[in-house]
């Protein structure tokens, strides 16, 4: 374990040491290309969360046996919805 730590420590320098990205004033260096996007090009590349009618019936049984063991929140499963009462008890839907 401790070779491990030694050989990642040791590349970790020699990459350091070898790129040349330090060697430029800071005047001189060209603008990092790709760092801002535009916002529907990122709406495509970051993951969307998950809809309610995307849950499998398994997933909404799982959700509504965790909200069954609160009174308060299995209340409110009744009158708004599991999806409802799931998040206001419980936070986001964990899958």
């Amino acid at each position: 374990m401790k070779t491990l730590a030694i050989l990642l420590l040791c590349s970790l320098a020699v990459i350091c040491l070898t790129s040349d990205t330090g060697s430029q004033p800071a005047g001189d260096q060209p603008a990092q290309e790709g760092l801002f996007v535009e916002r529907e090009h990122a709406s495509t590349v970051v993951r969307q969360k998950r809809a309610a009618a995307e849950l499998s019936l398994t997933q909404l049984e799982s959700l509504r046996e965790v909200c069954e063991a609160n009174l308060a929140c299995e209340n409110m499963m009744d009158t708004d919805g599991i999806i409802a009462a799931y998040t206001a008890y419980y936070g986001p839907i964990p899958y």
